[in-house]
C-alpha cells in the first residue's frame, strides 16, 4: 500500500443506518462526503491518520436524512468550510431541526448540469431515486482520478451508469440480500419501501449494475452502507465479485471491498 504524501487517500469514518461519512483527498486538499459521525469521531479518525482538519476545503451533502446530516451543523461550526449541494436539498437543510441553526451561512449550490471548482477538484452531482427531499451522487475529478459515490440510491438509472462508467473508483450502495430480507422480521411496508425503487440497491441490482458499467479504468470498487438486518459483508462481496467474474474481469484486475458499517476502515491509497 502507497503511503506517500500527497497520494490521492480515501476512506469511510461510517457507512450504514446508524451514520455515513468519508473522505476524499491528497492531505492538502480533501473533501468530507456527509456528515453522519460526530465530530469528535472524525478529530480522533483524522489525528491517526495525520491529517489536519483545516485542509478540508468543503462538505457534500447528499440528501437530508439524519444518518447523513445528523452531525452537520456541528461540522459547520468547528470546520467553517462551506457545504455543497443541491439548490431543493439546501433549502431542506435549512429547515431541518438538525442543521437549520447553523448550516445557513455555510450552504453553497451545485448546479444540476454543471461543474464546481472545490480548490482545483471538479466537482458534479446527479440525481438518483430515493425517498428524501432530493438525493444525488458526486463526481470527483481531482489529480487525475475521477472517484464517483452513490449511496442511497434505490434504483440505477442511466445518468447514474453514465457516471460509474467513467470511474476509475466507484463507491456503490450494496445494502440488503433479497432473501435475508424478505425472510427478516422487518413489516411488510418497510420492506416495499426498501425494494421499489426509492429504496435501497440490493446485493443482486448493484451486482447488475457492476456488470453494466465494467471498463478497463475502474480500478477500486467500495461496497457501501450494508445493512444490519439484511445482509451480511460476505454475501454481498460474494455477489459483486460473481458479477466481475461474469463480466470477465481477472481476479485481481479490479479492487473490491467492503465498507464497515459502524467502525472506520483503512486508509486507501487510489
Amino acid at each position: 500500500m502507497k503511503t506517500e504524501e500527497g497520494k490521492l487517500r480515501f476512506f469511510s469514518l461510517s457507512s450504514g443506518s446508524c451514520g455515513n461519512c468519508y473522505y476524499l483527498g491528497t492531505g492538502s486538499h480533501s473533501l468530507i462526503i456527509v456528515a453522519g459521525v460526530s465530530f469528535r469521531q472524525l478529530k480522533k479518525v483524522f489525528q491517526g491518520n495525520n491529517i489536519d482538519p483545516a485542509s478540508v476545503d468543503a462538505v457534500l451533502v447528499t440528501h437530508d436524512h439524519l444518518d447523513h446530516i445528523r452531525f452537520l451543523g456541528t461540522f459547520c461550526k468547528k470546520l467553517l468550510k462551506p457545504v455543497y449541494t443541491t439548490e431543493t436539498i439546501g433549502g431542506a437543510l435549512r429547515r431541518h431541526p438538525f442543521t437549520s441553526a447553523a448550516v445557513g451561512p455555510f450552504c453553497r449550490v451545485i448546479p444540476a448540469d454543471g461543474e464546481e471548482d472545490i480548490a482545483g477538484m471538479k466537482v458534479r452531482c446527479f440525481e438518483v431515486p430515493h425517498d428524501a427531499t432530493q438525493t444525488v451522487g458526486y463526481s470527483v475529478e481531482i489529480d487525475g482520478h475521477r472517484f464517483v459515490i452513490m449511496t442511497d440510491i434505490g434504483r440505477f438509472t442511466d445518468e447514474a451508469a453514465r457516471y460509474a462508467a467513467l470511474a476509475d473508483t466507484l463507491v456503490i450502495e450494496s445494502n440488503y440480500d433479497m432473501d435475508m430480507l424478505m425472510g427478516g422480521p422487518y413489516t411488510y411496508e418497510l420492506k416495499m419501501r426498501i425494494i421499489q425503487g426509492c429504496g435501497h440497491l440490493s446485493n443482486d441490482e448493484c451486482a447488475s449494475a457492476l456488470k453494466r458499467v465494467m471498463h478497463p479504468g475502474l480500478k477500486n470498487i467500495f461496497l457501501c452502507h450494508l445493512s444490519e438486518n439484511n445482509n451480511t459483508a460476505a454475501k454481498a462481496f460474494e455477489t459483486a465479485s460473481a458479477a466481475l467474474s461474469e463480466a470477465g474481469i481477472e481476479k485481481g484486475t479490479v479492487s473490491l471491498r467492503c465498507l464497515p458499517r459502524t467502525v472506520p476502515s483503512p486508509v486507501f491509497y487510489l
